[in-house]
């Protein structure tokens, strides 16, 4: 197949492609079934851009050396079977030109319309903007993809089509871009497509990207699977046959069919519950399609009269569904053989829903979204009102990656009755933030079932959540350590970093004004044009934000005060406050001079208590309003819930020693060991051996177990392991754990 020669707008002249026979085909089938599924719509535009797809990356290979064009038209042929629109599929057909050829979004605006030009647009890369890292990079791209998804869904249809098709053929690519594609589409793709519903792409999603993350659970699974389904399919088979002849003599019309379970489902089954694929209650499925959900409910009935129900496995996701709007009726029984199997029960319509999600009904036309397809957006909503507060991509893509991972839900209740949907472990704090968000911030205390609860409580389905508030009562930063909700953290932060900020200028003002009178300097005279010119040799925009700066400690009050009158401080004053400020360091933060941070040599730094830094371990700054910069080590479990404001952020490191004090830093030790005659002797020992000294000890014993906690110091962490690996090593140990404060 030769296509006609043209000359795409705005690139150099391209030579007419020749499409393979077997392309060609494929291409022709596509338009087939597009017009099967959609018989009254111009495919014109579909041609055209294949005809384009064909002539841009005509001289292209993939990996695997098939001509490039094979996946722009596997990735519409996908689209096509999800029944889209021409403008979606002559999108798919175009999504990687501007990426990858010299053709530009205006050239398709101009040729195939603004809807096409604005997805093509919306699933581009982002290509040519520096990043400090290729995690921010994925970031900056995710970010872009979930803007652009609100103005057209069809965006992140075609991510999902393009995605599938490259892990169909991720076998061509290295060892390690393979785990990369395939972790990336677990954490990220997979679950955006469980959000919008579409349960036959993320299925097949989780199950390819489970191969290459984890290829030596997903061989056990596969061949545990595959024996079971042996024994199970004639049992599945015998057991349709009966719920066929059941149905019919009750005059319920419905069709009925059998599956096994997805493999990376039945393995996060397997390793949340640590059971055996023997325990898995819906490792096969039936699935009964009925005409209404008047004969779904009846249909339940004649399966309970075939087989006894297990115990706490009906589910009605009809009356209540799931926030990505399934909805079907599960129930598992056991057959006379013994064999587990859950039954699902729904109408056409909800199968088709549940298959394609928001894709088997998004409607594209001009005009106002329906209140149905609003409703379906609802959480893609959320999630882009959660980065209009965020500053950094890649908080935000923290963020989205935590409330997608959280794929179960909770169903709680206001008293007058509204349903409220929260994640798993949710607390009256998610639950107050998504009635409203000034709900969450004033929210002081919570019933749950009629009965007082802490605010750290973890909801159940069906609790009925009464929040209680008092008018002007602000918000915890402490809530941050148990909240569960993405949107809730978001709201919280956004409402910290403004307060806070001004909370810090107010300081700020105060310090620089007691450092001016100090040196007799005249603040009054200052007009913002000097704050500003100031701030700008700080890399910032307003004078505000410099203020703002002294009050969280990030610049010193003295060093900004000489920036705004130059010489306003004698080479003597200044030698005297150097060494005021060295003696109160020392008062108040004993060794950490052994830290400091980077370009800035006037900031007070104390190691947090909470994780007690010690040398050689990698660490971050936070700065803290009137105390300094707090140091803590990067994996403290508090680090996530205080460096949320980018600006409170430092670079810290560990400064050159000269000499090595013995004994400069302390470090809790718990050992969990057998207890018996002399394991204190030997533990004393390897520590001694070490040359580390014990400050303190204490032993716990309970039964044939105890626990020493020992007190001792270390010069820096490679000590420290050294002791660690040391004390393993002891017959009757079986743990040692670094004891921190949380």
């Amino acid at each position: 197949m030769a296509l006609s020669s043209q000359t795409p707008p705005g690139t150099s002249p391209i030579t007419p492609a020749v499409i393979a026979p077997d392309l060609a085909a494929r291409f022709d089938a596509m338009l087939e079934t597009m017009r099967n599924n959609r018989p009254t719509d111009d495919l014109g535009i579909v041609r055209r851009a294949f005809e384009l797809s064909a002539q841009l990356h005509q001289n292209q290979k993939r990996d695997s050396g098939e001509p490039y064009l094979m996946h722009p038209l596997e990735t519409g042929i996908v689209l096509a079977g999800m029944k889209l629109d021409p403008v979606a599929v002559a999108a798919g057909l175009l999504h990687d030109s501007v990426e990858d050829t010299s053709i530009t979004i205006a050239d398709i605006k101009r040729d195939f319309g603004t809807h096409v030009a604005h997805i093509v647009q919306g699933v581009t890369k982002i290509g040519k903007l520096d990043f400090a890292s290729s995690e921010e990079r994925q970031a900056e791209n995710i970010r872009k993809m979930m803007l652009a998804m609100v103005d057209d869904i069809r965006v992140v249809l075609i991510k999902l089509a393009d995605r599938l098709h490259n892990m169909r053929t991720l076998q061509h690519l290295s060892p390690e871009r393979q785990e990369k594609i395939a972790r990336e589409t677990l954490e990220i793709y997979a679950p955006i497509a469980h959000r919008l519903g579409m349960g036959k792409i993320r299925g097949e999603l989780e199950d390819l990207g489970f191969q290459y993350v984890d290829p030596a659970a997903y061989i056990l699974v596969r061949d545990a699977v595959e024996e079971k389904r042996k024994q199970g399919e004639p049992i599945l088979a015998a057991s349709e046959a009966l719920v066929r002849a059941q149905m019919k003599e009750a005059g319920i019309e419905c069709k009925v069919d059998s599956r096994v379970k997805r493999l990376y489902s039945i393995h996060r089954k397997l390793v949340k519950q640590r059971i055996t694929v023997d325990n898995v209650y819906d490792l096969f499925a039936m699935r009964i399609i009925t005409r209404n959900s008047t004969d779904c409910y009846a249909a339940l009935g004649q399966i309970h009269s075939l087989w006894r129900p297990v115990p706490d496995r009906i589910k009605d996701f009809i009356a209540m569904p799931r926030p990505n709007f399934y909805q079907s009726l599960h129930t598992s029984v056991i057959a006379e053989q013994g064999t587990p199997f859950e039954v699902q029960i729904r109408t056409e319509e909800m199968h088709r829903v549940a298959e394609w999600g928001i894709a088997a009904h998004w409607k594209y036309k001009d005009g106002p979204v329906s209140a149905k397809d609003e409703q379906r957006l609802m959480w893609l909503r959320h999630m882009v009102e959660m980065q209009t507060d965020t500053s950094s991509a890649k908080e935000f893509f923290s963020d989205l990656k935590v409330d997608l991972i959280s794929d179960e839900e909770v169903y709680a209740f206001s008293p007058k009755g509204k349903v409220v949907i929260v994640p798993k472990d949710s607390t009256p704090v998610d639950f107050a933030y998504m009635i409203h968000t000034e709900v969450g911030h004033q929210c002081v205390g919570a019933r749950v079932n009629g009965r007082m609860v802490q605010l750290k409580h973890h909801l159940k389905s069906g609790d009925i959540v009464e929040v209680i508030t008092q008018k002007g009562h602000p918000p915890s930063r402490d809530w941050l350590g148990f909240m569960k909700s993405a949107r809730a953290r978001q709201k919280l932060r956004h409402w910290l970093n403004i307060h806070q900020r001004e909370q810090a200028i107010e300081i700020g003002h105060r310090l620089l004004e007691q450092e001016a009178r100090r040196f007799r300097a005249a603040l009054k005279e200052m007009k913002e044009p000097d704050y500003k010119r100031v701030a700008g040799e700080y890399g910032l925009g307003k004078g505000e934000d410099l203020i703002a700066g002294i009050g969280y400690g990030k610049f010193g009050a003295r060093q900004v005060l000489n920036k705004l009158i130059p010489g306003i401080t004698t080479p003597g004053a200044v030698a005297k406050a150097a060494g005021m400020l060295s003696d109160v360091k020392r008062a108040l933060t004993g060794n950490d001079d052994a830290i400091k941070v980077k370009d800035h040599d006037d900031l007070m730094v104390y190691r947090a208590r909470c994780c007690n830094p010690i040398r050689g371990e990698a660490i971050v700054g936070y700065v803290t309003r009137g105390k300094g910069v707090a140091v803590h080590r990067k994996t403290c479990p508090n680090v996530s819930n205080l460096l949320f404001e980018v600006e409170r952020r430092m670079a810290v490191e560990w400064t050159r020693e000269t000499v090595e004090l013995p004994g400069e830093y302390s470090v809790k030790l718990a050992i969990d060991c057998d207890d018996r005659p002399g394991m204190l002797t030997v533990i004393s020992g390897v520590i001694s051996d070490s040359k580390s000294n014990i400050r303190n000890v204490a032993a716990h014993t309970a039964h044939t177990e105890a626990t020493i906690d020992v007190l001792i110091d270390v010069k820096n962490v490679k000590q420290l392991d050294g002791i660690i690996k040391g004390l393993r090593k002891v017959p009757g140990v079986h743990d040692v754990q670094r004891v921190t404060q949380g």
